[in-house]
């Protein structure tokens, strides 16, 4: 429960890192710039009831706002660089590319067993043969410990029968 707790306020905070930098950038560098052009802007003045002081802060805040937009707009718009980013991401999880994860490997193995059952081609065969290795060496890794761990606290019962998991595998058995 406190690790859950823990990682939800985490979450959050991470959630609002943007907001919070983009008012630390402008806070920042409207102050670092104020000094190099506040000649600009005479003090002894107003527009609208407002001291020029403010209105030259706020015209650098929004300059240094459009600065930021106008950069996130040309990574995404014109760069595509976040699609760079998204692909290698894919590429490198294993779980898009070659593992299987439990709740899928349960659905992919009773499938399998189903089309091994009515099936008497031996194209199908082969097929489901290499399906059940693949099962097989699924059912070895750690997150499949877990998956299984996990179906058995959730529900409250043993974890459920896997036919491509020999009996004697006792890395995800509780």
């Amino acid at each position: 429960m406190l690790k859950k707790t823990v990682m939800l306020h985490y979450w959050r905070v991470q959630q609002s890192q943007t907001l919070i930098s983009m008012a630390f950038w402008v806070t920042t560098l409207t102050l670092l710039t104020w000094p190099y052009v506040k000649w600009r802007f005479d003090s002894n003045t107003e527009l609208f009831g407002v001291s020029m002081t403010y209105w030259g802060l706020l015209s650098i805040g929004a300059f240094v706002i459009g600065c930021v937009l106008l950069i996130g707009w040309m990574y995404d718009a014109i760069f595509s660089l976040w699609r760079a980013h998204i692909s290698v991401i894919q590429e490198r999880n294993p779980y898009t590319t070659y593992m299987l994860n439990g709740p899928i490997g349960a659905i992919l193995a009773q499938t399998n067993e189903i089309l091994k059952r009515l099936s008497d081609d031996e194209e199908i065969r082969k097929h489901t043969d290499f399906v059940d290795r693949w099962l097989k060496w699924s059912g070895e890794q750690e997150l499949w410990k877990r998956t299984m761990d996990g179906f058995t606290e959730v529900m409250g019962d043993e974890s459920p029968v896997m036919l491509h998991i020999e009996e004697d595998n006792d890395t995800w058995i509780k």
